[in-house]
């Protein structure tokens, strides 16, 4: 028996997880489902509804007593000793897993006039309004995105009655911090001796000088202008 999400397989009712996919031997088959050894102390149960995605009537047309199958795991109840299994691969997300603010990555996969659909890994994909792909005024969805296009997205809405989600990119972009420029500041002493000892505070104080001393001789020859203009004016 192996596990294929796990580097080791489980060996006790404890080490079972939601959603863990594994490989066990069916022991035996009802009318109502088959018991699965897993290794871990306990048999697990396919139900016949949780054979296959198509409705199917009898346990036999799908498996056989000795037959390695893949499952994944649905519930479990320790203290019951009860292991619930299925052979349909399991959404990556459930509904009550779908929470506003969450980023995910998805997939394209419809365009319409009014916005894109994304594969989450949900039962539904979400929708992008068009006013959410970009934080400018956007007349055509597919300057955007098209379909097939893997895009970042976050949740800004769940509706877990109507099965809808709301999704953003726009809201995305508005958590990525933006550098801003911003003037530079006169050096302290002790930044200017840091430099120095590591090798390049010359330079920086050298800079530093030199504007303070533009600053003076500028300041020194519009003195001396206003004071030529006024003198002259006296003159006349």
């Amino acid at each position: 028996m192996s596990d294929a999400s796990q580097s080791t397989a489980p060996h006790r009712l404890e080490d079972l997880k939601r959603k863990m996919k594994l490989t066990g031997t069916v022991k035996k088959v009802e009318l109502f489902g088959a018991f699965v050894d897993l290794g871990v102390g306990r048999d697990g149960l396919v139900h016949i509804s949780a054979m296959s995605a198509q409705p199917i009537n009898r346990v036999e047309d799908v498996v056989k007593e000795g037959d390695a199958i893949t499952v994944w795991v649905r519930r479990v109840d320790p203290q019951a000793g009860r292991i619930d299994l299925t052979m349909i691969e399991p959404l990556g997300l459930d509904w009550d897993e779908i929470k506003s603010g969450q980023i995910y990555k998805g997939k394209v996969t419809k365009i319409e006039k009014f916005g894109a659909f994304v594969d989450i890994g949900a039962e539904r994909p979400g929708l992008i309004h068009i006013s959410e792909l970009a934080s400018y005024r956007v007349e055509e969805v597919n300057e955007i995105v098209k379909v097939g296009d893997e895009v970042e997205v976050k949740v800004i809405g769940v509706d877990t009655r109507k099965r809808q989600i709301k999704l953003s990119i726009k809201a995305v972009d508005a958590d990525v911090p933006v550098e801003v420029e911003t003037e530079e500041t006169p050096l302290t002493a002790m930044q200017i001796a840091l430099q120095r000892a590591m090798g390049d505070g010359d330079s920086a104080e050298q800079r530093a000088s030199n504007r303070r001393s533009k600053n003076r001789d500028r300041q020194r020859r519009d003195q001396e202008d206003i004071l030529s203009r006024t003198l002259t004016s006296k003159r006349k």
